[in-house]
């Protein structure tokens, strides 16, 4: 038997929310299958463990990186292929994986994508694989799971700093997901999820300054991205990234105060930018109700669209906000 006990006076609705406690309590024990919040948290996360692997490639003499000689990659699609940043893996001469309960399988390279720095990998035996998601909020809550320093998996976590971040620097191609949650090298190519086990990105790159070590500020492709780029690698090994026929500038000078956004510098003739009605000197300030502040953010934006398909675009000419549609044939 189970009492409560307490002294002095108690005040209205003491006992039955004792009661409550004492019910909550009885039920947990009897149905064990029964979780709170945080255990379902944890079981989440344990599960998309099985679903990330350590990737072991070995180097050629002249390529030995001490300072990263392992990495990392997620599991996706048939459970078959496994996606990883192709820096981890590019000059590799072969390359193993190892699961998180200790195997140690071979895995061919399949496809791989300079622009994104990302890559495909094949193995022959299945593993469980997770699907990607869609965008994510600022401020939700996140874990990184990578192979931090080839110390095998280890789990981080942290909130969304920041979305749709474009023209960092370190890709051709950038939609980044940014998060505070501890990346360090050999993490590239591992998961961020969300608390309940969703694929929001694939860790690709650490913001620092003087040392090669987490700061708290860290990036990931983001999932929609990454999906597209690792259905294009599945199938033909090579991404088949569309052409707006556009040059754009940043829209303001050093200096310069007004609107941002990125001036249409030049229209390629019968571009679908230019059957759009895009003209010079247009400045875009929107795609698709994405906010576009300079030139990167329209490449971020347009890199996901897998054509055919159009991008709706929102622009200002002599000041006067217009739309148009730019569509892209297959």
């Amino acid at each position: 038997m189970i009492r409560v006990s307490g002294s002095g006076a108690t005040c209205p609705g003491q006992d039955y929310f004792q009661r409550l406690i004492i019910i909550a309590f009885v039920a947990m024990t009897a149905f064990p299958w029964i979780q709170t919040p945080a255990t379902a948290r944890e079981d989440s996360i344990s599960k998309v463990l099985r679903s990330v692997v350590s990737v072991l490639p070995e180097w050629p003499p002249d390529e030995t990186r001490n300072e990263e000689p392992e990495g990392s990659g997620v599991v996706v699609f048939d459970g078959l292929h496994i996606v990883t940043t192709l820096h981890v893996v590019d000059a590799a001469s072969s390359i193993r994986v190892r699961t998180s309960d200790g195997q140690v399988v071979p895995a061919e390279l399949v496809g791989r994508d300079q622009a994104t720095d990302l890559a495909m990998l094949r193995v022959t035996a299945a593993l469980p694989a997770l699907e990607f998601s869609g965008d994510v909020e600022l401020g939700e809550e996140v874990c990184a799971i990578g192979n931090a320093f080839g110390l095998g998996l280890s789990v981080t976590c942290g909130v969304v700093s920041g979305v749709n971040r474009a023209g960092v620097g370190f890709n051709g191609i950038e939609d980044f997901v940014q998060t505070d949650a501890a990346v360090n090298p050999g993490a590239s190519g591992g998961a961020l999820v969300t608390r309940d086990g969703r694929l929001i990105g694939i860790l690709s790159a650490i913001f620092t300054k003087q040392s090669d070590a987490n700061i708290g500020v860290n990036f990931a492709v983001s999932a929609p991205l990454a999906n597209r780029v690792a259905i294009a690698l599945r199938d033909t090994g090579r991404v088949p990234w569309v052409s707006s026929g556009l040059r754009l500038v940043q829209a303001l000078d050093a200096g310069d105060i007004g609107e941002l956004g990125a001036r249409v510098a030049r229209v390629r003739a019968g571009s679908p930018a230019a059957q759009a009605g895009i003209e010079i000197d247009d400045v875009i300030v929107s795609v698709d109700g994405r906010r576009i502040r300079k030139p990167a953010d329209f490449v971020g934006v347009s890199a996901r669209l897998t054509p055919p398909g159009d991008l709706t675009v929102e622009f200002l000419r002599g000041g006067v906000q217009q739309s148009a549609t730019i569509s892209f044939a297959e």
